[in-house]
């Protein structure tokens, strides 16, 4: 009985229609359709998903809004596969319109330009979404338009919060963030459809058909789903290299950080100015106030970038490569090589003007179980070649430490590395 009436409410109640060119049309419910008209969510059509990657992708404009209704649009795709494949499920009704409110609005706190403001002593955007939730006007509009429970949304998308709702915000957190989660699958496919690279496509209605509820771990795959999974995580090493951390990218990424991070360092600007704010916001908030490294983010716009005078894979068995890792660190060093290069240049080179970049450890995750009839086999052991030194080599031959300098400063020394040490 349960279970019809989920599958009754996931076939017949999502009737408003939006148009994508991804995935053509989204369903929405009515509740929904209400509350994406609510400004901090329409806000989001005006971040970037991929922040500076634009210029270098001319066709990366799409936006957080476009990508959210991705992620909805294929967390009820995966409700109603996982319904189709047994008899006894978990959910509940109150339960299954909270984990698609959670999918929707999951991107509510991101910031704009993509992960340029990572490693910043600022609130993680999951901790900012499930603030707006629990606060008015989400707060009654998902009470009363959806019918569910602001509290478990909240829980779902911030896993930081206590789970006091059980084993449904348990798998709800899993099947929403995991190794074939829907924000994988549509921002792999949508990024590589907007930035024109054929790397991030996957076969999301095979994927979406090979996956099966777990009590512990959340989802399990099929045997014969295997290779969906190995292409997937193939698909996001290429993303990494090709786009998201493409050199350019890199730097532009890195100017902005560096622009915000010195102004919270000197107090020229406090992290509740930076909440809440869209790619235009974020620009007038810097441009017009007078600080020299704000300038970099200007240049950023008018796409002034550095040029790369080092490049080595980051290397965590070296000290003077894990001396760098922070912040903090990083800008000592970049202050003893600026005042180096001032004497080269024959002029005063700043501390900014000298960008020490390392991108964000990341993970290509492997914790997935593997299901072959009534048995289970961790992915690792599935005999895939994504075995643990794999893995290993790829994120290793993703991170780069380089080094960022203006034009004008290009060439006055062999070795920039150096006058950091």
């Amino acid at each position: 009985m349960r279970r019809s009436k989920i599958f009754s409410h996931l076939i017949h109640e999502y009737t408003e229609p939006i148009r994508d060119p991804l995935w053509q049309n989204i369903y929405l419910s009515p509740g929904l359709k209400k509350l994406i008209s609510l400004d901090p969510f329409q806000k989001l059509g005006r971040i970037k998903q991929l922040g500076p990657a634009f210029h270098i992708y001319p066709g990366a404009v799409h936006t957080r809004l476009n990508h959210s209704l991705g992620v909805f649009h294929l967390s009820r795709k995966l409700l109603i596969a996982l319904l189709n494949q047994t008899e006894t499920i978990p959910f509940t009704l109150e339960g299954v319109k909270g984990f698609l409110t959670a999918a929707l609005l999951h991107d509510l706190g991101h910031f704009p330009f993509a992960h340029s403001l990572k490693e910043l002593p600022l609130k993680d955007h999951e901790q900012m979404t499930a603030e707006k939730v629990l606060s008015e006007p989400f707060f009654s509009g998902i009470k009363d338009w959806v019918g569910t429970n602001p509290e478990l949304v909240a829980q779902i998308v911030d896993e930081k919060l206590p789970n006091t709702f059980g084993i449904e915000v348990h798998l709800y957190r899993k099947l929403l963030s995991g190794v074939l989660d829907p924000d994988k699958l549509d921002y792999l496919n949508r990024d590589a459809y907007f930035c024109g690279v054929p790397y991030g496509v996957q076969d999301t209605e095979y994927i979406l058909h090979k996956i099966h509820l777990h009590a512990d771990s959340g989802i399990a795959v099929e045997a014969d789903g295997v290779t969906a999974v190995e292409n997937l995580l193939f698909s996001k090493y290429l993303m990494y290299r090709t786009v998201y951390w493409h050199r350019v990218v890199r730097i532009a990424t890195a100017m902005i950080k560096q622009a915000v991070y010195l102004g919270m360092e000197r107090k020229k600007i406090i992290p509740d100015q930076l909440y809440w704010l869209d790619d235009e916001e974020f620009y007038h908030t810097f441009f017009s106030r007078e600080y020299p490294p704000f300038d970099l983010i200007d240049q950023v716009m008018r796409r002034e970038f550095y040029k790369t005078v080092y490049e080595i894979p980051f290397n965590d068995s070296l000290e003077s490569h894990r001396n760098l890792i922070s912040l903090d660190s990083r800008f000592l060093h970049q202050e003893r090589a600026a005042h180096k290069l001032s004497t080269l240049a024959q002029r005063t080179v700043a501390p900014h003007e000298f960008i020490i970049d390392i991108p964000e450890p990341i993970s290509f995750e492997v914790e997935l179980l593997i299901k072959t009839g009534k048995d289970y086999t961790p992915f690792r052991q599935s005999g895939s070649v994504f075995n643990p030194p794999v893995v290993r080599n790829f994120t290793d031959s993703l991170r780069m430490l380089r080094v960022f300098i203006p034009r004008d400063l290009v060439g006055l020394s062999d070795d920039p590395f150096e006058l950091c040490l």
